[in-house]
């Protein structure tokens, strides 16, 4: 489990894309934190280090993670957000984040207001029930709120802390993000579902 609090801007090293998935390098300064096998947040999706040097780490993607996330388009030199695995004892500053993404979407405005920058994003149909005016969102495994939100899309206000802490600064229109809507939603709306149900049957008889 995560935070959503980015703890390193990492760098790729590498990418070797093959018909299983691709092994992904990443060089950071958390690298003597980090141990074989450990859980680690990259650009909000939750991978594995299979291996851990005094620089950096490498972990595995399998097909599936390529095909919901954007780790498939990550090139050498390409920024990304890393958070270690959040440990019980810690402050939970941002909200509960799984590092399991449930989609991608797409960068459709970026407005300066005041010393904040307004990211828009489309929101695909299947996450739109999800997401609502401040409540919690995660792009790119940043924990973000939800300024403001519409028909196919939602916004996010970044601040100066985050746009340098972050490769959320680094955005452009066009662009894909890694989208994890908050799972406490996702939970109620599992538990409410049968009793919906049934309130529908009721009404049809």
């Amino acid at each position: 489990m995560f935070s959503g609090l980015v703890q390193d801007l990492g760098k790729v090293e590498s990418v070797e894309l093959g018909p299983d998935g691709a092994r992904i390098r990443v060089s950071t300064a958390l690298a003597d934190q980090i141990g074989l096998g450990d859980s680690v947040a990259v650009n909000g999706c939750c991978l594995t280090a299979t291996s851990v040097d005094g620089s950096g780490f490498t972990a595995d993607a399998m097909r599936q993670t390529l095909d919901m996330t954007s780790l498939g388009g990550l090139a050498s030199g390409a920024p990304v957000n890393l958070e270690l695995a959040l440990r019980a004892d810690q402050r939970l500053g941002g909200h509960i984040v799984q590092g399991h993404v449930d989609g991608t979407a797409e960068v459709i405005g970026l407005t300066e207001d005041g010393f904040s920058l307004r990211l828009r994003i489309s929101i695909p149909e299947q996450m739109a029930r999800y997401i609502i005016p401040q409540g919690s969102i995660t792009i790119e495994g940043v924990s973000l709120t939800v300024s403001d939100c519409g028909d196919g899309w939602a916004e996010v206000s970044l601040i100066p802390e985050t746009r340098e802490r972050t490769n959320l600064g680094t955005l452009k229109a066009g662009g894909t993000v890694n989208i994890e809507c908050d799972v406490i939603a996702k939970y109620v709306e599992r538990m409410v579902s049968p009793y919906a149900r049934g309130s529908e049957s009721h009404t049809d008889h």
